[in-house]
Formats: structure tokens, C-alpha cells, sequence
């Protein structure tokens, strides 16, 4: 079985192409796409103040990097207009008196517009915006105070964050993301691979010629299950390189340690794929059912939401999902190079998820056949 299953993806080239193609492309559109950060967010500006203070405001916002003007409004109903149309996120006005208001130590308004059909982008473009806007008002008190009464301004206590960034000091999105498409992608890989095994066997009409030949039903599931184990671990160590090299991400932790963690994530995938498997009896039904299976599992295992927002019955749900273990185990050798006195109950976890999902693919296979 081992042998037939090599022969046969050493003669289909398109498989090998699907393989490793399709994994790579991703790997570069994820990693370059998938971000928390915002950058260049359509912006309508509307100065009805025309002081120096409100320019000031302004240019803050420009050269900051995170907005860029694409509108200057005449109104306030230009503003909105151009806010309904899409042609700005977000409208930024400034009423008159902005500028008097600062002067006389009084609170000076802006008016933010924000589209949130995005809530994520326009939560995040806010909490940029109020940043520029007390640091502005920060320095004009500042100002202030030092012309009116400079032994005040030196009285006056600050607090001041010594931060220390672990693991990703310079808040790069992309070291959180490479290492989840990595896990995201092995983990879509080798479902789909496995997924189809049994039943393109039973398509084609050689699954009956197996069944007389002297083939236990554990031989024949170790006989599918190998190479594809063996091709999952390549593919593994492919986007690792890649991700590491060309994306720059670090890795601090044990070779060692990630390989047990891929090994015993391909198991519980593997099994999965093969419980799929044995179960449908068309690649259609293969394709819908692995669809199923993946996309839930894709959003349960805390790749882009957190397990902790999620409500509680689906934080236990997120236990019967593998990738959530092997996302921590991940993301903790890439960044953290923590061993396996950290990560042991994430290997024990995916170890029982895969002698269950192997054990039920290799009852149902029997089962199948009577």
C-alpha cells in the first residue's frame, strides 16, 4: 500500500503541483495581506477654524502615515457626502473657535465621521486620531503653563511607561500571522490530501481488488496515512523556511520541540482526513464534508479571534480542535522558544486527538466494508 500510494503521486503531476504551489502562494498573500495595522485610510478633512492650531492638527494627522487626505470638503454636507459615497472612511472636522479654545485652556472639539461598516479599521483609525489629538493638546498646555507659570510646569508630577515588548518588540503584525498561516495552511493541506484517499479508491473500483488481497483494514490506513505524513512533514519544513527567511520571522526555539508538535499535529489531521474519508462515499461528498469540518475549525482555533472573547460553550468546543494546539505551539518556539515544559499539554492534547480520530477512521473503515 505504501509503495501504490508513492507510485501513484510520483506519476500525477498535478498533484504535486497543487501541493506545492498553491501553499507557497498563499503563504506570500497571507503574509503580506493579513495585518492588525492601519495604513493610508481614506480621510476627508474639513477645516472650518483656519488657524494655525487646526493645521497643526492636521498636518499631525497627514504625517502620521496611517491616514491619507483624499478629499478637502467645502461644508459639512460635502463631508457627509463624501463619507455616504466611500470616497473617505472617515471625515475629520474642525468647528470654528478650535484654536480660541486651546488658547483659553478650555476643551476644544473635533468631530470625527466614521464609516464602521469596517468596525475593526474605524476603531482603530479613532483610537489613532484621539492619540494625535491629546498629544497636540499635551503640548499646547504644556505651552501654555511654561509662559504663564514655568515654576508650576516644572511641579507638576508625570507618570512614565517603562514598556519592555516581549517576544515581538517592534509590534509586528506579520510575527503573529506567518507562524498561524503556517499551521492554517498544513492544517487545510492535509485534511483535503487524506480526505480523498479512501474514496477515490472506492470511485475508481479498486477499492474491492485491495479488499481481497491478504490487507488488514490497520494496514490499509497506515498504507494511506504515510506518504502523506511524509509529504506533510516536507511541506511543513518548506513554509517554515519560507516563512523564516523571507519574512524575517524569528525562531527561538528547538527544532526538535516543533517537529514532535508538527509530527503530532499531522496525526490528528491525518485521522481526521481519514474519518472523512471513510464516511462519504464521493469526492464531492469528501469536498463539502472537509469544508464543513475545516472552516469552523479554522475559526475556533484563536488564528485571527481570540478564544477568550469567544462565549463559553465554544471555548470548549475549541478543545476538540488541533489547530488551536498547534497555532500555541507555533507561535511559542517561533517567538518565545519555550520547550516542552511548557508546551506538554498542548503535545498531549493533539497526541489523544489523533489515536481517537485514527482509531474511529480505522472502526469506520471496517464498518464500511460490511
Amino acid at each position: 500500500m505504501l509503495l501504490k500510494e508513492l507510485l501513484q503521486l510520483r506519476r500525477d503531476r498535478y498533484v504535486r503541483i497543487r501541493l506545492l504551489v498553491p501553499p507557497l502562494v498563499q503563504l506570500f498573500m497571507f503574509g503580506y495581506a493579513a495585518t492588525f495595522e492601519v495604513h493610508r485610510v481614506p480621510t476627508a478633512l474639513l477645516d472650518r477654524d483656519a488657524s494655525q492650531a487646526s493645521r497643526d492638527l492636521l498636518a499631525s494627522l497627514t504625517a502620521s502615515g496611517r491616514f491619507e487626505v483624499t478629499a478637502i470638503a467645502a461644508n459639512e454636507a460635502e463631508l457627509i457626502r463624501l463619507v455616504d459615497r466611500g470616497r473617505a472612511s472617515i471625515g475629520v472636522q474642525i468647528h470654528p473657535g478650535f484654536a480660541a479654545a486651546l488658547r483659553s485652556g478650555r476643551t476644544a472639539t473635533v468631530q470625527v465621521l466614521l464609516d464602521s461598516t469596517n468596525s475593526n479599521t474605524a476603531l482603530i483609525a479613532l483610537r489613532y486620531i484621539g492619540t494625535i489629538g491629546r498629544t497636540l493638546a499635551g503640548d499646547v498646555a504644556r505651552d501654555r503653563l511654561g509662559r504663564l507659570a514655568p515654576a508650576e510646569l516644572r511641579a507638576i508630577p508625570a507618570i512614565v511607561l517603562a514598556e519592555r515588548p516581549w517576544y515581538n518588540p517592534v509590534f509586528d503584525s506579520r510575527w503573529f500571522f506567518v507562524p498561524g498561516v503556517i499551521g492554517s495552511l498544513m492544517f487545510v493541506l492535509t485534511v483535503n490530501m487524506t480526505a480523498f484517499a479512501v474514496v477515490r479508491e472506492r470511485e475508481t473500483g479498486t477499492l474491492e481488488q485491495i479488499m481481497v488481497s491478504p490487507i488488514r483494514p490497520a494496514e490499509f490506513i497506515l498504507g494511506k496515512t504515510l506518504p502523506s505524513f511524509a509529504l506533510g512533514l516536507a511541506l511543513a519544513a518548506l513554509i517554515t523556511l519560507v516563512g523564516t527567511l523571507w519574512f524575517q520571522i524569528p525562531f527561538r526555539g528547538s527544532v526538535l520541540v516543533l517537529g514532535l508538535g508538527t509530527t503530532l499535529f499531522l496525526s490528528s489531521t491525518l485521522g481526521l482526513g481519514l474519518l472523512i474519508s471513510t464516511i462519504c462515499r464521493t469526492q464531492q461528498q469528501a469536498f463539502a464534508s472537509s469544508f464543513f469540518v475545516l472552516t469552523p475549525a479554522f475559526i475556533l482555533s484563536g488564528f485571527t479571534f481570540p478564544i477568550a472573547s469567544m462565549p463559553l460553550p465554544l471555548q470548549w468546543l475549541t478543545r476538540l480542535d488541533p489547530l488551536r494546539y498547534y497555532l500555541e505551539v507555533l507561535r511559542s518556539t517561533f517567538l518565545k522558544g519555550v520547550g516542552l515544559e511548557v508546551l506538554w499539554p498542548q503535545m498531549l492534547a493533539m497526541a489523544a486527538l489523533g489515536g481517537l480520530l485514527t482509531a474511529a477512521s480505522i472502526v469506520r473503515f471496517r464498518k464500511s466494508l460490511e
